[in-house]
């Protein structure tokens, strides 16, 4: 396993400080929430996409990949009744696979709760077949561009549609794409009745993607989230790819977060 940290607990670092610092407190990569860069994917400019590579392999990391992909986004939803904004998010998602693979990362994370919400009117039924229609060019984008996009299961007092590990895989299996699998989330995950060591182990086949963080919002070992079976599950089905550090409370600062977290998840794999 590979472990990386949001770049958004950075708020207000240069590329090159961020990289230093990540790579000091352990990390092998970077997830990058394109927002840090600019509101829209589509604004980065290409010297805003080589200094960040360039700082990436100063510091000899990897960028995993990207997320919050429809963050700060107007007029655009994967399952809306008005097919304009559905097209509006399909274009927009294959220019992240596009930005994701331009800066060397190899997952695209979606989670956007707001921007997959069942609208009232729709039945999921719908749903589910407007957000694979948008999700479609992207898809092919990916399996063109060598990255793989995940959908992120979230919990009801996040969103309606996909809650579960098991709906998700659902979801993709319906791409029947190999570019297409799903990320399972620990704060999420503690929104679900099954422990969390058997939704890893039951979703081994179709996780591609991995976060570390506690129920508290905070990073892992900040809070009572026992990550000890988490870690022997993920050993346990064989998997081998990012475990990556995303937190929503910054109260402790980014070097705590970064160097806390890092440690905690050291102990708890044992390494």
């Amino acid at each position: 396993m590979r472990f990386a940290i949001c770049n958004e607990i950075f708020k207000g670092w240069d590329v090159h400080r961020m990289c230093a610092f990540v790579r000091q407190a352990g990390y092998e990569a970077l997830e990058v929430a394109p927002f840090m860069l600019a509101p829209l994917v589509t604004d980065i400019t290409a010297a805003q996409k080589a200094e960040l590579r360039q700082a990436v392999k100063n510091e000899g990391l990897s960028i995993s990949g990207i997320h919050w992909v429809l963050a700060f986004t107007e007029g655009m939803h994967v399952n809306h009744p008005n097919p304009e904004w559905c097209k509006r998010a399909s274009d927009y998602l294959a220019e992240a696979v596009r930005f994701c693979a331009e800066i060397g990362g190899t997952h695209m994370i979606f989670g956007s709760p707001k921007r997959r919400e069942i609208l009232p009117g729709v039945t999921p039924e719908q749903a589910v077949e407007w957000a694979l229609d948008t999700f479609r060019p992207a898809i092919r984008q990916a399996e063109k561009s060598g990255v793989t996009i995940c959908m992120e299961p979230l919990g009801m007092n996040e969103t309606n549609f996909l809650q579960t590990a098991h709906e998700a895989i659902e979801f993709v299996k319906l791409a029947q794409s190999p570019a297409f699998r799903i990320m399972l989330d620990v704060k999420a995950m503690c929104s679900e009745e099954t422990p969390i060591p058997e939704i890893i182990k039951a979703s081994a086949p179709y996780t591609a993607y991995f976060h570390a963080n506690d129920r508290s919002l905070k990073g892992p070992g900040f809070g009572d989230t026992d990550f000890v079976p988490i870690a022997a599950a993920l050993k346990e089905t064989g998997y081998n790819g990012y475990v990556s550090v995303e937190v929503f409370n910054f109260d402790d600062g980014p070097e705590a977060i970064a160097t806390r977290s890092r440690q905690y998840l050291r102990q708890v794999f044992g390494e």
